[in-house]
């Protein structure tokens, strides 16, 4: 009895291990589009630290660095077409919306902004993948349920864990709101690994 329960809670895991979307594969020569903002950028890292310059390296791939620190996701939405236009990426990797939330624009807002960028790059046959940012509070850190609604919505695969995962730990973070070289890596392997899973690498 006690071997069937372990094999079924394996089991369990092992269906909730991966995206439940797929993505089609990238081409070598494909270009990918970093955007944000200092989650993007680098902000708390070392010259080539960011995640877009590590996951470069372990996708072989060109990924391009579209972080501007500070902006909104009003500004971010008025941005995106040009660059879309400009890179025409196979995939668009969105992380946005901290400053949102850090500055109390309602979440409504944000989720209509995000969804408005996804459909940008959608209208274009880009792929997407976007990662939660932690809504900061005394007792956890996780991800505004807005990305989780957003991902489903919008048919775009998710990642709700790895940036309130790092910026709980003090040992990945260079400050409260960015992480530090090592949590940049771990961003960037995770990031990996999920395209991994998806099917694009």
């Amino acid at each position: 009895m006690k071997k069937i329960f372990l094999i079924a809670i394996f089991v369990l895991l092992a269906s909730c291990s991966g995206p439940s979307k797929t993505l089609t594969k990238l081409p070598s020569d494909a270009v990918i589009l970093a955007f944000g903002d200092s989650l993007t950028y680098g902000t708390g890292a070392s010259a080539g630290h960011d995640y877009p310059h590590i996951l470069a390296g372990l996708t072989a791939r060109k990924v391009i660095n579209e972080g501007v620190p500070g902006e909104i996701s009003s500004a971010g939405l008025k941005r995106l077409p040009a660059l879309l236009d400009e890179y025409q990426p196979d995939l668009l990797i969105l992380i946005h919306g901290g400053n949102d939330m850090l500055r109390h624009i309602p979440n409504e807002h944000t989720a209509d902004n995000l969804g408005k960028m996804i459909a940008e790059a959608s209208d274009r046959h880009i792929q997407v993948v976007m990662l939660g940012v932690p809504k900061f509070n005394l007792l956890s850190l996780s991800s505004a349920d807005f990305y989780q609604a957003l991902a489903e919505s919008r048919h775009v695969i998710v990642d709700l864990n790895t940036l309130p995962d790092i910026l709980s730990d003090n040992r990945l973070k260079a400050d409260i709101i960015h992480p530090n070289d090592a949590g940049y890596e771990l961003m960037a392997n995770n990031i990996f690994n999920l395209l991994k899973r998806a099917g694009a690498l």
